[in-house]
């Protein structure tokens, strides 16, 4: 199984960052692909169950969120449109001197016979995408 993690510090208070990855289609202005709910989560509309598009023109993945630790973490997986038999993602939120640290970790297994060693920089540019849709966010 492929996985990668990446560990920064966002330069805005942890509410702030937390919202924007958990209301992920607020990141639309900022990303290059469109991120579209596609059903609302249990309590409100990006609580936990939320299923969100991401791609170009309804092409892309769709992921779910299955955890939510208000301000701490979050975590989701893909459910469709994706070559995965398995695909995880974790973001963890902590304070850290100048801002907000975040650990986003994504852990993926291909349905295709893909070694890590070419999956992994895959993960993590779209893990650097995210962060850097965010950075934009906040500035």
């Amino acid at each position: 199984m492929a996985s990668t993690t990446v560990d920064t510090v966002i330069p805005a208070p942890r509410d702030v960052v937390y919202k924007f990855f958990s209301e992920r289609d607020s990141l639309n202005p900022f990303l290059p692909i469109k991120i579209s709910l596609k059903k609302p989560g249990i309590g409100s509309p990006s609580g936990v169950g939320a299923q969100y598009q991401l791609g170009i023109a309804g092409i892309g993945p769709t992921e779910e969120t299955t955890e939510l630790v208000p301000g701490e973490r979050m975590v989701y997986r893909v459910i469709a449109g994706a070559p995965v038999k398995r695909h995880v993602g974790t973001i963890a939120f902590s304070d850290a001197p100048g801002g907000t640290r975040v650990v986003y970790t994504m852990e993926s297994e291909p349905s295709l016979p893909l070694p890590d060693q070419i999956l992994e920089p895959g993960l993590r540019a779209l893990t650097n995408a995210l962060i850097g849709g965010v950075r934009k966010a906040v500035k």
